[in-house]
């Protein structure tokens, strides 16, 4: 008899992308975890589950809050120190502290070059060296000619939203003056007439 795995309840609404870091062994039930940009915890859902030492930090309180009590209902007896009300330019964690940081849907938000950098910087003095930083953002990759420059390196995009948006190029020389090494191709994933958004996995060198 087959048994019929009900996929929401076991794993949650997890990234499809960050997944597919699961499936490859890249994270596992002995390693620390940040969600720099947690939202709802829909990434951390089955992190948690597995065993993960799991962190979260947001600027929005009730984010984080939801966050912490999902912790609880899971029963993971992680800190309520964890889990933190922080923007991600300024994470109060320790150098070091993590073996993977997730950045999902989060860093399009940047308000200029500066703020972005400001931001991936302070992600990649949290991550041991070694460790693995996975980013899903907004991109220019196959829609140059469908968005409108605003200035600070923003775009109104074919959705009518209003991102902070990379480049391959730009993201490859990044990754680069970090010291870190791309353990995947970027990857893009282009929703017609609406945005593009390109996936980074890097490990800190």
């Amino acid at each position: 008899m087959s048994t019929v795995i009900d996929l929401p309840t076991t794993f949650g609404q997890i990234d499809i992308y960050l997944f597919d870091q699961l499936l490859k062994g890249r994270i596992t039930a002995r390693d620390r975890v940040l969600d720099a940009g947690c939202g709802s915890g829909r990434n951390l859902f089955y992190l948690m589950k597995m065993g993960c030492d799991v962190s979260a930090v947001d600027t929005n309180a009730a984010a984080v809050a939801g966050v912490r009590e999902l912790a609880g209902e899971l029963g993971t007896g992680l800190p309520a120190g964890n889990f933190r009300v922080e923007p991600i330019e300024g994470l109060s964690f320790a150098d070091a502290a993590f073996d993977v940081v997730i950045s999902s849907a989060v860093l399009h938000f940047a308000r200029d070059d500066a703020h972005f950098e400001a931001m991936v910087r302070a992600i990649w003095r949290v991550l041991r060296p070694g460790g693995m930083f996975f980013a899903r953002l907004a991109s220019t990759v196959a829609i140059a000619g469908d968005i409108r420059p605003l200035g600070n390196g923003h775009f109104i995009l074919p959705d009518g939203s209003d991102r902070y948006l990379v480049t391959p190029e730009g993201l490859d020389l990044l990754t680069s003056a970090l010291g870190g090494q791309l353990l995947d191709p970027l990857k893009t994933t282009v929703v017609h007439g609406q945005r593009s958004m390109t996936t980074w996995v890097a490990r800190k060198g």
